[in-house]
Order: C-alpha cells, then sequence, then structure tokens
C-alpha cells in the first residue's frame, strides 16, 4: 500500500522530521537529573556479584521438592556452590566465557519443540517454537537477566506492561476501559486500533536490536555480551523426541532463555516512542482524561509485550500517520503487522470507519471485545461476558466425562482447573451473583456425580465444603467473597503505588483524596470502567490496613490508624477534643527541636491534674514511634509481613476462626486422597452405604458402623493391617457427635 501518491512531498517530510532519530535515545527520560541517573543505573550492570547476592538467578532451587532437588540439574548447581560460596567465583568469572565476545560451541546449542497452539494444528504456522537450553547457558543468561530487570524500568516507557517489576498485565485492561469510558461518558468519538505482530519474537532483526541498546546508553562490553548470546546459537529440532538436523539462526529471540523477554520489549519501545514523538508532533492525538482542573493525562497506546493498542482521534488522517509509523517500525525492526488479526474498532457514532480501516489495511471490530483476554468496552454489570468463562468450565468438563474418578481426584481436579478458570477475570471485574451460583453449580455437580455426570445426592453442604480444612471443610472458595479479596486487591496496590500509569489515569479521572492515598468517590451512571465497582470493596480493606510512619507529612495524627491497631482520636477521645487542629498531621506533632526529637501534644488548653494519667498513657503509645526520613506507607494489618494477600484478605471476608474439627487426623499426608475424603465423610457422618458389623480373619479391611438415633452417634472403626507397610498408618477408632470429632 503507497501512501506517497496522495500526500505532497513536502507534506510527507514535515510529518518526517518529527523522526529524525529513528532510534530515539533517552525516549522516557525528560532533564538532564534523569539522564544522570541512567548512567548511575548503568554502571549497576557491572558490579561483581557474588553467591548470595545471586542465588536467585539458579531459579530458587531451595524451594523445590525433593523430586527435583534429586535431579541431575540441582546436584550439578550443588556442587558448583562449593566453588562460588567461598568467593573464589564471581559474576565475572561467568562472564569470562563471552568477555571475547566468544562462547564454546557447545554451551549454546539449543533443542527446538514445537509446541501446538490450538487443536487440531496442521499448518507450521499453527506451532510456537519453544527453546529448551542447557543448564550452563541458562545459568549465565539468568544472571545477566537479573542484572537487566533492575534497570529495565528506567528505559522502557509506562505504556509497556509486560516484564517490569510491579506492572501487571491488569493494569493495560484497566486503563482501556477506563479510557473507553471516558470518551463514552463525553459523548466523545474516538477509534481503537488493536495491533497483532506476527511470529514477534522469532522476526525481530538482531542489528536492529543491538541499536537500540547502543541508543539507551549500554556499554560496548553489555552489548558485547547479549550479541554473543544470541548470535552464537545453533538449533537441532525435536521430532519425537529424538535430535534432527543442525542449523543456525539470522534473526529472532529463543522462547524460553532468560533475557529474551527483556531484549524484545527494548525493541518495542521504538514503536512506543515514535507515536509519542507523533504526538508532540501533533499528528496523533489521543484520549485526554481529566477533571476539573486536575491535570489531564494523555492515554495514545499501550502494550504488552507485542500486543500493542492504539487510541487515537477519528480522522482519517490519524491513521494515515499511524500507518507510516508501522511502515517505518517494520522496515527497521524485521517485526510485521498481523493484518487478519488486527481491527480498527470505533467508539461512538463514527461514520466511514471502513474507509478510516482501510488506511491500515486491517478490518473493522465493533465493541465489546477481547483485550490481552479480558472484556473491553463492556458493561462491568452484564453477565454476558462471564459466558466465555462458563463456556471454558463446560469444556473442561466435557473431557472428564465418561472418566472413573474417584472423590479425591475430582477435589484436585476442582482445585487445579474449574477453581482457576474464573480467577483471571475476576482480578478485575466483578462476578454478578447469578454467574457465581451457575459456576458454582457446575463445581458441585461434577463433585458428587457420577462417571457419566449424572446427578447424585449432595451429601455435605457447599457452604461446609467451601470452608477451610481446619473448619471442617474441603479448602474450597466461594466465589463471590474471592472475587471481593481479588478487587481488594486493587486498594492495596493504589494506596502502595507511586508514579504507575494506572494510578495516573485513575486519579486523572476521578481526582485523589488528600496525600492521595486513594480516590475520591466515583459519582455518575454505571458504564464499561471498572474502578467504580472496585471502590466499593475501599471500606473493609482500608479497615484492616495501617501506616507505617516515615516523614509522617501524608497520615494524621489522630484519625488515621499508625499507631498501634487503635485510632488514636477514639483511645484517647477526651484529648482529641482538646486537639488545635484535629486533621494534623504526625509530622506537625513531632517537635525536632526536643532531645533526638520527641512528641509535642498542641492542646487547646492546659490539662488538669486528672488528666495527666490520659497524658501518660497516650505517651506511653507513642514511644516506640519516631519519625523517619522515609516515605510513608500502609501495611496490611493481618499479614506476617504486612503485604497484602489474597488468602488472607479472604479469611477476614468470611470472619475465619478457629472451629474444633480434628483436621490433622483426617488430612493425614501419604494416605490416598480418596481414603481421606472417605474419611471426611466419615467425620460428618454422611455417606451413603453402611457397613455391617462384622468381624473377618485380620488381613483384609475391617469396617463397622452403628447408628444410635437418640445421640447421633456414627462411629467408624477402620483397621489396615495389610496395607499398614504401604501407608504407614493405622487409623484408630473415632467417633463422631452430630459433627464433633473425637479420638477414643
Amino acid at each position: 500500500m503507497i501512501f506517497i501518491k496522495t500526500y505532497s512531498k513536502n507534506e510527507i517530510w514535515t510529518f518526517s522530521t518529527t523522526f529524525e532519530i529513528m532510534i530515539p535515545c533517552g525516549g522516557t527520560f525528560d532533564g538532564k537529573k534523569r539522564k544522570k541517573a541512567w548512567k548511575v543505573a548503568l554502571l549497576c550492570l557491572f558490579w561483581t556479584l557474588w553467591w548470595e547476592k545471586n542465588r536467585r538467578a539458579l531459579d530458587n532451587y531451595e524451594s523445590m521438592d525433593q523430586a527435583i532437588k534429586n535431579s541431575f540439574l540441582y546436584l550439578f548447581w550443588d556442587w558448583v556452590q562449593l566453588y562460588i560460596e567461598d568467593g573464589s567465583l564471581s559474576l565475572l568469572d561467568f562472564l569470562d566465557w563471552v568477555d571475547s565476545q566468544f562462547f564454546i560451541k557447545s554451551l549454546n546449542h539449543t533443542f527446538l519443540v514445537l509446541i501446538p497452539k490450538k487443536g487440531g494444528a496442521e499448518d507450521l504456522g499453527d506451532y510456537r517454537p519453544i527453546s529448551l537450553l542447557g543448564g550452563l547457558y541458562k545459568l549465565l543468561a539468568k544472571v545477566l537477566a537479573n542484572r537487566l530487570k533492575t534497570i529495565i524500568d528506567k528505559v522502557i516507557s509506562p505504556d509497556q506492561n509486560a516484564f517490569i517489576k510491579g506492572r501487571q498485565i491488569l493494569d493495560g485492561s484497566l486503563i482501556a476501559n477506563e479510557v473507553i469510558d471516558s470518551w463514552q461518558k463525553r459523548g466523545e468519538k474516538g477509534l481503537i486500533c488493536k495491533l497483532d505482530i506476527e511470529k514477534a519474537f522469532d522476526n525481530i532483526n538482531w542489528q536492529f536490536l543491538l541499536k537500540v541498546l547502543h541508543k539507551m546508553g549500554f556499554g560496548s562490553k553489555w552489548i558485547g555480551w547479549m550479541w554473543s548470546c544470541i548470535s552464537t546459537i545453533k538449533y537441532s529440532m525435536l521430532v519425537n523426541g529424538v535430535p534432527a538436523g543442525f542449523f543456525s539462526s539470522s534473526k529472532g529471540l529463543r522462547q524460553g532463555d532468560p533475557l529474551s523477554p527483556y531484549l524484545f520489549i527494548m525493541g518495542m519501545e521504538v514503536l512506543s516512542a515514535l507515536i509519542s514523538r507523533a504526538v508532540e508532533g501533533g499528528f496523533i492525538y489521543g484520549c485526554r482524561i481529566w477533571k476539573g482542573r486536575g491535570q489531564p493525562v494523555n492515554i495514545t497506546h499501550l502494550l504488552f509485550a507485542d500486543d500493542t493498542i492504539v487510541f487515537c482521534e477519528a480522522k482519517k488522517e490519524s491513521l494515515l500517520y499511524l500507518s507510516w509509523i508501522l511502515l517505518w517500525f517494520e522496515a527497521a525492526s524485521g517485526l510485521k503487522i498481523n493484518l487478519e488479526k488486527s481491527m480498527v474498532i470505533p467508539v461512538g457514532e463514527v461514520e466511514g470507519a471502513l474507509d478510516m480501516a482501510a488506511e491500515i489495511g486491517c478490518k473493522v471490530g465493533q465493541l465489546p471485545t477481547v483485550y490481552l483476554g479480558l472484556p473491553l468496552g463492556a458493561p462491568n454489570r452484564a453477565s454476558s461476558v462471564w459466558d466465555g468463562v462458563e463456556e471454558k468450565m463446560r469444556r473442561k468438563l466435557a473431557l472428564w466425562k465418561r472418566h472413573f474418578l474417584s472423590k479425591g481426584g475430582r477435589i484436585t481436579l476442582i482445585k487445579s482447573t474449574l477453581a482457576s478458570i474464573p480467577l483471571y477475570q475476576m482480578s478485575l471485574f466483578r462476578m454478578p451473583k447469578s454467574v457465581a451460583r451457575r459456576l458454582e453449580k457446575l463445581q458441585r455437580n461434577f463433585l458428587w456425580g457420577g462417571a457419566n455426570g449424572e446427578n447424585k445426592a449432595h451429601l455435605i453442604k457447599w457452604e461446609v465444603v467451601c470452608t477451610d480444612k481446619k473448619k471442617g471443610g474441603l479448602g474450597l472458595r466461594k466465589l463471590i467473597w474471592l472475587n471481593k479479596a481479588l478487587l481488594g486487591k486493587w486498594i492495596w496496590r493504589f494506596a502502595r503505588a507511586k508514579e504507575e500509569l494506572w494510578k495516573k489515569v485513575l486519579e486523572a479521572k476521578y481526582g485523589k483524596e488528600e496525600f492521595g492515598w486513594r480516590t475520591k468517590k466515583a459519582n455518575g451512571v454505571f458504564g464499561v470502567g471498572v474502578w467504580k465497582e472496585i471502590l466499593k470493596e475501599s471500606t473493609w480493606c482500608w479497615d484492616n490496613m495501617v501506616f507505617k510512619v516515615g516523614k509522617g507529612n501524608k497520615v494524621r495524627f489522630w484519625i488515621d490508624p499508625w499507631c498501634g491497631n487503635n485510632v488514636l482520636s477514639e483511645a484517647f477521645p477526651d484529648l482529641f477534643s482538646m486537639a488545635v487542629q484535629r486533621n494534623a498531621t504526625v509530622e506537625d506533632y513531632w517537635d525536632q527541636n526536643l532531645s533526638q526529637g520527641g512528641w509535642s501534644l498542641r492542646l487547646l488548653r492546659d490539662f488538669n491534674d486528672w488528666e495527666l494519667g490520659l497524658v501518660d498513657n497516650m505517651l506511653v503509645e507513642l514511644r516506640n514511634y519516631r519519625v523517619s526520613m522515609e516515605e510513608d506507607s500502609v501495611f496490611w494489618r493481618g499479614g506476617a509481613d504486612g503485604l497484602f494477600k489474597v488468602k488472607e484478605a479472604y479469611r477476614v471476608l468470611i470472619n475465619a476462626d478457629e472451629a474444633a474439627f480434628p483436621h490433622s487426623n483426617v488430612w493425614v499426608a501419604k494416605v490416598p486422597t480418596k481414603i481421606i475424603f472417605f474419611a471426611w465423610e466419615a467425620t460428618w457422618g454422611r455417606f451413603l452405604h453402611w457397613i455391617d458389623c462384622r468381624e473377618e480373619d485380620g488381613t483384609f479391611l475391617i469396617g463397622a458402623s452403628c447408628v444410635d438415633v437418640k445421640r447421633k452417634l456414627s462411629i467408624i472403626f477402620l483397621f489396615i493391617v495389610r496395607w499398614q507397610k504401604v501407608y504407614g498408618i493405622l487409623f484408630l477408632h473415632c467417633v463422631v457427635y452430630s459433627g464433633s470429632f473425637l479420638i477414643l
């Protein structure tokens, strides 16, 4: 598609002058201070790393189970540890292998495995090539990747959410939905360009990556290391587990190499910088988000690795300029836009959408659609957005039908598969109660159903099944409460976030309360934005968060929870009534002029003699707290390390308390799950078949069950003789009293 015929050379030249540097240098930095900080960060790449600082480079082998620890690879690292722990072997000793840009030939040999992307794969394009790296190379690449990821956020713009610590895939979906919501509520028209890059990792140009590294400020030695890692590869294809062929490559990055994700997003940073330069030149306008007199935020594009989405005005010229950017990016990087999977989606009543899409050469889509596997532009209260989740669960169940699965196997499948399918979407969208009931019904019927899916009696209530094992349940979770815990994490993340793009978007759209710990209340009708629903979880979240005082300039002395488990205004109401300024910060009450600093209470009047005790008690509460030079932060009240965990939040929501249930006697290690499930049913006195009281020859399982109607007494006597050597366990006499369990 040639665009030069439509516009004059002067117009094209005017547009192209904004991209004089094809690969921008420091595009994400503004000012000398940030460039200086970037140079300091680059020096950190060459610091010598000792074993204790880089133990994580070995993929945290300490946390692996015994089977993996007994593997050859782990035993090899354990042997290498003897030479590294004493300091005789450092990172530079490893890097001596590539100091001269030379690898031992066998070090970078790679087995290539083709994994089908979908069922019924036939063409070569339906397979994804996965590289199986050698252990020595992977150790070296992991060490380099660990150093690279410490500074990767300094060179990658906030628009990229992949492979960077502190950024999540959910951030892009939240921003995109809030952008569409802003357009729709203001009645504005816009275009969304969803771009798909064809075989992105396989086609990126090596010389292009080297130029990107150079323009970003990486030194020649580091660039030489990267060149050695990507250019000395030799491939062998695994066919039915047997290596076949031996060939090299001249482009692309290996999927499976620890360095590949970081190198790829640095290449994609060029596309982000080109779009940003077009915005600065006034050729493309994104979506401006603001509220009142607040600072507006302009969102033009979002990236997650190669998944790119561009927001622009509903004008033909905007797509023309975008097509030029894509054309230049393709020529420089070697990547190619897959026009068959790309689309232009109009927002609002856009006329001539087909003609606009023709400028890029892709099709026209419509809202709602899917972005990063999540709904985009769908009403957040619509139950239809969950149809895909329900369909996935039904497809899984269809595969398991006609399989004779024990109850223990069914529990394992529910926890590992069925219960995990909706988690991703539940992390951003609120699940309607009707949808939760349908999904839980699928799990419930599968647990108690037969081999062919027929219905059977549900022996124990689902509410009991979904309780913790210590309370007599199976450890499953109620979807509604789990959804609330997952959404509550956003409240926590907002309070902890610093300069993240998604937080800036929410602050610009909804405004922020004093000190910026939370946004203001979202008013107005529900649209496609998701933050208004998330804000419903603010109350219980903030009830379980406390402040950690640093400078004390963002924490209110009397009102915020920062001193112990109580708020000072509630613990000392009489003193609070005499406070000079009730909204004063902790910093206002800290007096640096006192010896080593101290607390200075500012009251409206002098306190009386009978109030001395209150003042003394308050000073006792404050004696362990001091103002420091750190920034104020928030901590989760119930967490051991002060961090938010969904599991702990879920326990808070369901008011989990200790119950008298002998879980340690039921959930015994080394016993098959199906036997544990039967013991669990028997503990509750719920099973279908009763075994007659009779005694055998002692060589097989003896079972007895008696029922006393008056006392509802059920006695289970299981004695294992032949199986005792196998399982190493002896079931003793057990007595069940209507849910209470005793060991005789």
